[in-house]
């Protein structure tokens, strides 16, 4: 059926989401996300041990774009030849993916040229919030690395997550958590360059 086979190409993709891309391609008279989701379990399309992960949450988001980015490294993994950095940008109001963006480092510099392509596509945000890693974090209290700096000199409002509390965070964080089921459990790659060919793929399939 169309269901498993739209299944088959995202095999990380839950019934509401699968749902709603059969009707923008126009797709009618479908059962409701609970028969979606009996008709995946009667093919032993479901996985057992992501079922338990996806459960509602209440949401709190700005009420426009360009409020508010989010923004985050997700976990290094290794490369025959370095290292991959995973860099993201999530809007908060939209969900839309501003950045992902395979780094050698997370360093200073590897991210502000990042972030002037991003501000030279979509505009500069009111505000931007990060954790407290390297390079926008500092283990000193009340002290603003270079990167901030710059960021409030564009006239940026910066800020971080509470040390240990990941959901200030919630939206990169989710993110990362699609980005992994759907991305990285699934592609291989042996280059930065080759990573950032799936990364602007799969982007654009989770931004449309």
């Amino acid at each position: 059926s169309s269901i498993t086979a739209l299944r088959h190409k995202h095999p990380a993709w839950g019934a509401r989401k699968l749902r709603q891309r059969l009707l923008d391609l126009g797709h009618t008279a479908l059962p409701s996300p609970s028969t979606i989701t009996a008709i995946l379990e009667r093919h032993q399309l479901l996985d057992a041990k992501e079922s338990p992960k996806h459960k509602a949450f209440t949401r709190f988001e700005r009420s426009a774009p360009n409020e508010l980015w989010q923004m985050d490294f997700k976990g290094d993994f290794a490369l025959p030849h370095g290292r991959c950095y995973p860099l993201t940008i999530v809007d908060d109001h939209s969900r839309f993916a501003v950045a992902l963006h395979a780094c050698a480092k997370n360093t200073k510099n590897i991210t502000q040229k990042v972030l002037i392509e991003k501000f030279r596509c979509y505009g500069l945000p009111q505000w931007i919030i990060c954790d407290n890693g390297s390079p926008w974090g500092s283990s000193c209290r009340g002290h603003y690395t270079q990167l901030a700096v710059w960021l409030m000199r564009l006239g940026i409002g910066v800020s971080h997550s509470r040390p240990h509390h990941p959901e200030t965070n919630g939206k990169d964080e989710r993110f990362h958590r699609t980005l992994e089921a759907e991305v990285l459990r699934y592609q291989r790659a042996d280059t930065l360059s080759q990573w950032q060919r799936h990364f602007d793929s799969w982007r654009d399939i989770y931004n449309t």
